[in-house]
Formats: structure tokens, sequence, C-alpha cells
């Protein structure tokens, strides 16, 4: 198998399992980040949340999700 051509970006994964801060932008600055949150972050959120015997709003939006989820991570130790 040949190496792609130099015009096309390679998609390697750092050396650690989670992303730079650099590699992910500031939910703050999100167009979509008024919207509600994913299936994918409600769930996690969910998981997060009962480890952390915290409650949840319904009302959550995308952007705000995300930082409750680094939060969580955080107080929960699954960083």
């Amino acid at each position: 198998m040949s190496d792609p051509p130099s015009s096309v970006p390679c998609m390697t994964q750092n050396s650690s399992s989670t992303p730079e801060s650099s590699d992910v932008p500031d939910p703050s600055t999100w167009r979509t980040g008024d919207e509600p949150p994913t299936q994918r972050q409600r769930a996690y959120l969910e998981t997060l949340a009962k480890e952390a015997g915290e409650e949840l709003p319904d009302d959550l939006t995308k952007a705000q999700a995300s930082d409750k989820i680094d939060e969580l991570r955080q107080e929960t130790g699954r960083e």
C-alpha cells in the first residue's frame, strides 16, 4: 500500500487517547452551540451525572453540555 499524496492530510491520532485542548474549538464559538445536545452528549452526560450524584437541567445547550461533560469528567476522574 502506498502513502497518500502530499495534498491529502494525514489523519493520525496523537499518542494520548484524549484530544489536545487546541484540537477542540471553544464550545462558546460553535455555530450550533445553542442547539439541544446530541443524543450521544445527553447519554454520556447522564452517565457522568449519575456517577457524580448530580441532576442535569433539561434545557442544556450543545455548548453547555460540552462544558458540563468536561466538568463531570474531572469530577469523576474520567479524564
